[in-house]
């Protein structure tokens, strides 16, 4: 009997429009096989399993997803908000600051081609591929006076780097949400096989670090969450809430770390 790959099978099945967007489900935990949760984008299965989404996935990316959670979390309504998405890649981010109410977002990325043609197409989406945001400029961007917020998901770079030139794009005030990927922060002694941190004490020591140095650069800390999404392979994965000349506001990182680790705040 023929098998094929499930993120092949969403696509085949007409339950989805790619690829990728197939493995962006499989991930968040939205697909089901035979009517249990699958995981694995690789999983094979045969015509006779019966292969169906829990629920559409609300933006184009799971990227979104994540952002979503930090916006309830704390508490932020971006209606009618100018917004800079770092990092945009497939376009998450960007989709979920518009389904929020934001006015406009800018799309930053130093690579190409990935972002939804969807927000391509939208007229309050301004696009910059091939743009390094460790030195974008307001000029750069067409941008006479600060954004209202930002956000940053960014990969192989430490946050701080991005934080700094960011100070020039937010307003004084403005808030800004950061993905934090220990896996990226952590020392290469501190990641496992695989790119994976398995250990909750490097969880802590990278969260400590992140956001000290962000305070040290103006980014006052406002809130803390796990993602309740797991970055790839499984990933542990963060989110900050930031305020630029704000008042820092003490954080329960222990407590966020311990409850992700129980799983309480971060699904596969």
């Amino acid at each position: 009997m023929t098998k094929e790959r499930l993120d092949r099978a969403l696509v085949n099945r007409g339950l989805v429009e790619s690829r990728s967007r197939a493995q962006a489900l499989i991930l968040a935990g939205q697909v089901l096989v035979n009517r249990q949760r699958e995981l694995k984008a690789g999983r094979m299965v045969e015509a006779a399993d019966t292969v169906e989404l829990v629920s559409p996935m609300p933006y184009v990316s799971r990227g979104g997803v994540k952002l979503a959670a930090a916006l309830e979390a704390f508490e932020v309504n971006p209606t009618g908000w100018h917004v800079v998405d770092i990092g945009a890649s497939t376009g998450g981010f960007t989709d979920c600051w518009l389904k929020h109410g934001a006015r406009h977002v800018w799309a930053v990325d130093v690579g190409y081609g990935q972002l939804h043609w969807q927000l391509r197409q939208d007229p309050r989406v301004s696009v910059y591929e091939r743009t390094n945001a460790r030195y974008v400029t307001r000029d750069q961007l067409g941008l006479e006076d600060g954004v209202d917020a930002g956000s940053v998901d960014v990969s192989f770079i430490g946050l701080r780097l991005i934080l700094e030139p960011l100070r020039n794009l937010v307003k004084t005030q403005g808030l800004v949400i950061v993905l934090i990927k220990p896996q990226f922060e952590a020392g290469p002694t501190a990641v496992g096989k695989g790119g994976v941190v398995r250990d909750p004490a490097v969880h802590r020591q990278v969260l400590y670090r992140v956001l000290e140095d962000a305070a040290g650069l103006g980014w006052a800390p406002e809130g803390l969450i796990a993602s309740p999404i797991r970055g790839p392979e499984g990933n542990i994965e963060f989110l900050a809430a930031l305020r630029l000349d704000g008042d820092a506001r003490p954080l329960p990182i222990e407590d966020v770390v311990e409850r992700a680790w129980q799983g309480e705040g971060a699904h596969g």
